[in-house]
């Protein structure tokens, strides 16, 4: 019989995703021990491709974090920087791809956190078309955002795992109706006729970047201008996607978590006569870290009665306006460059410091989660010793032009199977 395409190769897959008889705590306590008995659909796929699973990443507790600081389970460190952190909140597959420890790695993307911890780490991150992938299996943070994607260290890995983990599943509601599709085909047909495209470069998202990121990614920038027609584009209201996604994540996760109550799902306590409502809590207080605690509070209060029309509503409405913006530019560009992050990789200890300034760095990122556009990840290069990203949105289904674009500029700066020295 045919050896599978991806036979022997190993990888890392983060903790939110469920594997038949492999521990799945979605970096939480309240998960600590909890054995999954059936494999999510991506999973399914990979070993049907002969892929073998390396092992479960670390990450952020129920994706909620950009920095993998929140895990019960200790935080990662950025191979680059030992001091810093990888991103997130799929920051262990990122320092897996970025430390040789894994060939290709899969991540969640809900707010950026494929992209996220791609530009920290020198790595390539794609967070496709919602709907593109089946979330059967994914444990949800928030279901309207949620995405599983491919992470890599060149784009050519990124194109295979995305061709193997895409295509329709009739056990998501949300996911498309069509087949996988072979991206690595679907490359090779771009490289080999080189179209010229239309990007266009958002001009908000660069103003608000430390001066460093923006000179690099700028740089970057560039090198693909000269194959394509760049122009300025402005997009208002960037600063107010990070709230209302905020508003939108913490309403969906505090639903989404409500199953975890000790009886159902999670830590398991003792009843011996009490209330459901006391065991209840005392599981939900002891299993839930801060950030968790924290959001799904935030997110029952713009739920609640008198505030649900104030800010739930009024994001909701938001999200429409800037999908319908986002159509308008997409009628005249074929992609949107940016930077993927702001800032630099910040330091151990600086979410919780400053957790604000972290919020605000997912600016760029949140766009695609809001609107279900694909959006990658590309390394441009180190400021200050240090790696960023050049992120690319395009329209739906549009993965194969952000490989494409992926591709040209891996060729022009050699950034492609880098591994720190750890």
């Amino acid at each position: 019989s045919a050896v599978p395409k991806l036979f022997g190769v190993m990888i890392g897959v983060k903790d939110n995703i469920t594997t038949m008889g492999i521990r799945t705590t979605c970096g939480s306590k309240i998960l600590e021990n909890y054995i999954p008995p059936y494999d999510a659909t991506v999973i399914v796929k990979l070993k049907n491709a002969g892929v073998f699973i390396h092992g479960k990443t670390n990450m952020d507790e129920f994706a909620m974090g950009s920095t993998t600081e929140t895990s019960a389970f200790y935080p990662t460190r950025n191979p680059w920087d030992l001091n810093r952190s990888p991103g997130g909140s799929s920051g262990g597959s990122g320092a897996a791809l970025a430390a040789g420890e894994a060939s290709i790695a899969l991540g969640s993307d809900t707010g950026g956190s494929i992209r996220n911890p791609a530009a920290y780490t020198m790595i390539y991150g794609l967070k496709p078309t919602y709907g593109l992938v089946s979330r059967f299996g994914l444990i949800a943070y928030a279901s309207s955002m949620d995405q599983i994607g491919p992470m890599a260290r060149n784009t050519t890995d990124l194109a295979l795992l995305l061709s193997v983990i895409s295509g329709n599943d009739s056990k998501d509601s949300t996911s498309l109706p069509i087949e996988s599709i072979d991206y690595v085909k679907a490359l090779d047909d771009y490289m080999y006729k080189e179209p010229r495209l239309r990007i266009g470069i958002l001009k908000e998202l660069f103003e608000g970047s430390d001066d460093c990121v923006k000179k690099t990614v700028y740089s970057s920038v560039d090198k693909l201008c000269s194959y394509h027609d760049c122009i300025e584009i402005s997009m208002p209201y960037t600063k107010e996607a990070v709230a209302a996604y905020y508003i939108i994540a913490m309403a969906e996760a505090s639903s989404n978590l409500a199953r975890f109550d000790g009886i159902r799902y999670g830590l398991k306590t003792y009843i011996d006569g009490r209330n459901w409502v006391d065991v209840y809590t005392e599981v939900r207080t002891k299993g839930f870290g801060y950030e968790v605690k924290k959001r799904i509070a935030l997110g029952a209060y713009v739920l609640s009665m008198g505030y649900r029309d104030m800010y739930y509503i009024r994001a909701l409405r938001f999200r429409r306006m800037l999908r319908e913006k986002l159509d308008d530019i997409f009628n005249n560009v074929d992609a949107v460059a940016s930077p993927t992050m702001p800032i630099l990789p910040p330091r151990l200890g600086e979410f919780f410091e400053d957790p604000l300034k972290i919020y605000l760095a997912d600016i760029s990122t949140v766009i695609a989660n809001l609107s279900g556009y694909p959006a990658i990840s590309i390394p441009a290069g180190f400021c200050n010793n240090l790696p960023t990203g050049l992120q690319l949105m395009s329209k739906p289904l549009s993965e194969s032009i952000l490989l494409y674009l992926s591709a040209q500029l891996e060729d022009r700066t050699k950034l492609r199977d880098i591994i720190a020295e750890v």
